[in-house]
């Protein structure tokens, strides 16, 4: 609904809502990678899964989650940009630019994917064939490994230091700046208002990036930490998409109102009344 409304709707053609648009597309691809297959297992009680189709959700969870990283620093930039120089703006933000921001979050959870999906399943597993996790995921995977994943581990460390940990602290930043700017607002109304929806997504941010560092940047793997894996891995697969369309979306005056008048709206009979004479 938050897409076809962008798309169809005159005055929703912003850089902003260009981000949310793909962030909408990005949420629905991310957790249908995980949930249906979720929830067909324990519907079915059947809870296996075939060795391509493992692969397959590993290669669109990791480019999901990693598009999803570098997608919510570049909203967070747009954001910034919006709130700390307002009047130059639309220069800044031009399409050019929003392109080239979407086309590099796509791009890098693309490569990301990639290697890590051809590096996982080059090893040999012959130790078990049960994955402590509900989806196929690294740290699991390599837990049931036989050969030796100490390059794996590196390339965890290596790839997520340069690619998605940079995200981070490069969005922490600009939120540190908006905040700045907002506290500066001589109207309360105004920065009560621009405040709960600026806490609104870095709390978002946070349980997407915390959760996920705590499970990509943690030296060893043990039976315990993949328990802990599993709660955390609900926030980031299901909880933040979940939430991203109420708290990017639905807080935004602009599309509730484009909601509301395309629910109010109504299609014309076709009928003409006949005037009496």
């Amino acid at each position: 609904m938050i897409v076809l409304i962008i798309v169809h709707v005159p005055c929703l053609q912003t850089p902003m809502y260009f981000f949310i648009k793909h962030l909408a597309v990005l949420d629905m691809c991310y957790i249908s990678t995980i949930v249906p297959k979720l929830l067909a297992s324990s519907i079915s009680k059947y809870s296996t899964i075939s060795f391509g189709g493992c692969v397959i959700q590993l290669f669109f969870f990791l480019a999901m989650a990693a598009t999803e990283a570098t997608l919510l620093a570049a909203m967070s930039y747009d954001r910034y940009v919006a709130i700390c120089n307002p009047l130059r703006y639309l220069v800044i933000m031009n399409k050019a630019v929003c392109i080239q921001l979407s086309a590099t979050s796509w791009t890098i959870g693309g490569v990301y994917s990639t290697i890590h999906t051809i590096n996982t399943f080059r090893l040999n597993f012959c130790r078990s064939n049960v994955i402590e996790h509900f989806f196929c995921d690294l740290p699991p995977l390599l837990k049931i490994a036989c050969s030796d994943t100490r390059l794996n581990q590196k390339m965890i460390y290596g790839i997520g230091a340069v690619l998605i940990l940079p995200c981070f602290p490069l969005t922490i930043l600009s939120y540190v700046f908006i905040i700045r700017t907002i506290l500066r607002i001589p109207s309360a109304t105004g920065r009560r208002k621009t405040f709960s929806t600026c806490v609104s997504h870095l709390i978002t941010v946070g349980l997407f990036y915390l959760t996920g560092i705590s499970v990509y940047l943690r030296p060893k793997v043990s039976s315990t930490d993949l328990h802990h894996d599993k709660i955390s891995a609900v926030f980031y697969t299901i909880l933040v998409p979940m939430v991203n369309p109420i708290v990017y979306s639905l807080r935004n005056r602009e599309l509730k109102q484009a909601i509301k008048k395309i629910l109010t709206w109504r299609v014309p009979t076709g009928k003409t009344e006949k005037s009496l004479k």
